[in-house]
């Protein structure tokens, strides 16, 4: 539209007197030094002053026609965005990049809109003629090696307005996920939110009308983010908030994988409840889906283990007599040997129908789900429990997370306590190792002074030396009641102690572990964990055989695959919506 429209526009909005008011919201620095006199671009990289135009080249420039920006820099291979791959981008002025064209609109509809792929820090009808180049209301771009910067330094509104100033910037980074080409993250940085209107978007003083909208369009009218503040004066609030859980006011960060945005609602990734579902196949995580989340079921019903879980769905846990070997039974999530009237059990504890050892205070005492009986009360079944390192309570028991578990290639299973113990994360070749820490061909993080050291079973490395996995400190009892650590596990306790078979000074029990030939123990994600031992923030080194991952040598193809992190501030999918006409 052209600028006699937009002043035609502009005479009808004066005629709303719009009482609202914008502070000064002071957020997140943004990022500098990419040379120019403002620190965000060069001279020859930074877009003339103009008003609904794009960059046009290096100056002097007539401001036409639009000079698609070459991304091939950050990206070789180019970035994949909603089915298609892009080597080049438009640096429009009203603060947005597109991909097929420069895009001029200066009020923004709603997403989605057709054949404008599109990524938005902040569409609004921003205007850099009223003065203050070169040290701002100017917009300049920064391509290097993965990293792609667009600065809206301090801009100004239509028409030509200077009295207040927004400051925003776009990054577009290559992930670090080994994924698939083209995957790349994104990053929106707002340290200052004074307008969101021009005039001829029915503004009056950078307010009211139609506000600034945030968000991504894939340009086929079907797929697209926006965020819920879009196109309201609450869009203000960009500056005061962020999706990234503790994150600085001002930081919105996305993922971009195969093409698709990722977690781009409030609550998309994170855990759920599948209604009508039981068990295991009650475990979710939410999806973006329309107008808002859809939980997805994440497991489907298979044959009951002895794992404290709800294998089968069918509402009961451990159930079934073929769980365990002969002369086992199946006692919160683990084969333990049979009791007996021959066997018997240690002292204060009895032996009941079911061939468990009880404690004598807590016969005929029921406890509900996920709690059992000490002393005669109901606690959490992990409550007090301490494991060796290397292992983390579940459902009672210590055992190995990453027991059973598979992983695809590029990744590895976390097996230090947290909440992603057990899970799949990416690997070290995908995600560099924090300082003082080096990466393993087995796609683990060991700190420097423990590369290339190798531990016996039951022993971890710690500070260059091969440490006992049991060892503990004097006020700490590791395992769970009626067990005992030993080479690194909690086993039972001998029913008839032998000579010198007490805890040592280092809380490992002498004489050591015979083979019981149990069944490997899998482990249920989501119950409460206790501790991994001492120095538990620390990555657990142990040996290959008690890793318990297959995973991938570096260079082995494959997609990663994330563990499910909710984004904290609200995204809202808003599918399926005509373009307002």
């Amino acid at each position: 539209m052209t600028t006699l429209h937009k002043f035609t526009f502009a005479a009808l909005a004066a005629l709303v007197s719009v009482p609202l008011l914008a502070g000064d919201a002071g957020a997140i620095p943004l990022l500098t030094g990419f040379g120019g006199p403002s620190g965000y671009g060069l001279p020859q990289n930074c877009v003339h002053p103009n008003d609904d135009g794009s960059y046009a080249g290096p100056p002097p420039t007539t401001g036409y026609p639009a000079v698609p920006v070459s991304i091939t820099r950050a990206f070789p291979m180019g970035l994949r965005f909603f089915g298609m791959t892009y080597n080049t981008m438009y640096v429009n002025t009203n603060g947005n990049i597109t991909f097929r064209a420069a895009v001029g609109t200066y009020t923004p509809s709603p997403f989605p809109i057709a054949d404008q792929p599109m990524i938005a820090p902040w569409w609004a009808d921003v205007d850099t003629r009223g003065g203050g180049q070169p040290a701002r209301n100017n917009i300049c771009f920064h391509v290097e090696p993965n990293r792609v910067v667009v600065t809206w330094n301090n801009v100004g509104y239509f028409s030509s307005h200077d009295d207040r100033q927004n400051d925003f910037q776009l990054i577009l980074t290559t992930s670090n996920t080994c994924t698939t080409t083209g995957d790349f993250d994104v990053e929106f940085r707002y340290n200052r939110c004074q307008w969101t209107t021009g005039d001829a978007s029915g503004g009056s003083g950078g307010l009211g009308g139609t506000p600034a909208q945030v968000g991504f369009d894939a340009g086929n009218r079907r797929n697209y983010v926006s965020l819920p503040m879009s196109r309201t004066m609450a869009i203000l609030d960009v500056c005061r908030m962020s999706n990234v859980p503790g994150g600085t006011p001002g930081l919105w960060r996305f993922q971009v994988r195969g093409g698709d945005l990722v977690g781009g609602c409030m609550g998309g990734g994170t855990a759920c409840t599948v209604a009508g579902q039981m068990g295991a196949c009650g475990q979710g995580v939410n999806v973006c889906e329309a107008m808002g989340v859809r939980c997805a079921q994440v497991n489907m019903p298979r044959s009951e283990r002895c794992n404290g879980n709800d294998d089968d769905c069918n509402g009961m846990v451990d159930e079934g007599d073929a769980l365990c070997p002969m002369n086992y039974v199946c006692d919160r999530g683990s084969c333990v040997e049979r009791c007996s009237g021959e066997l018997g059990c240690v002292a204060g504890r009895t032996c009941t129908e079911a061939g468990i050892c009880v404690e004598n205070t807590c016969m005929g005492v029921t406890c509900p789900e996920g709690q059992r009986c000490v002393s005669g009360n109901c606690v959490g079944v992990c409550d007090g429990v301490t494991c060796p390192v290397g292992q983390v309570c579940r459902a009672g028991r210590c055992a190995n997370p990453c027991e059973g578990v598979m992983c695809n290639p590029m990744e590895v299973c976390d097996r230090n306590p947290g909440p992603t113990a057990g899970l799949c994360v990416p690997g070290c070749q995908c995600t560099p190792c924090p300082m003082g820490q080096s990466c393993q061909p087995d796609g683990y993080c060991v700190p420097d002074d423990c590369a290339g050291v190798t531990c016996p079973t039951g022993e971890y490395c710690r500070g260059g030396m091969c440490r006992d996995a049991c060892e503990t400190g004097p006020d700490t009892r590791l395992c769970p009641s009626g067990e005992v650590c030993s080479m690194g596990d909690c086993v039972p306790q001998a029913t008839t102690p032998r000579p010198d078979a007490g805890v040592s000074d280092g809380g490992r029990v002498d004489g050591g572990r015979t083979d019981s030939g149990l069944p490997p123990v899998d482990v249920m994600i989501g119950v409460d964990a206790g501790t991994g031992g001492p120095d538990a923030d620390e990555p657990v080194v142990l040996p290959p055989s008690r890793r318990g991952c297959q995973c991938s040598t570096v260079g082995a193809p494959g997609d990663a695959r994330f563990a499910a992190l909710g984004l904290a501030a609200g995204l809202a999918v808003i599918a399926r919506r005509r373009r307002r006409g």
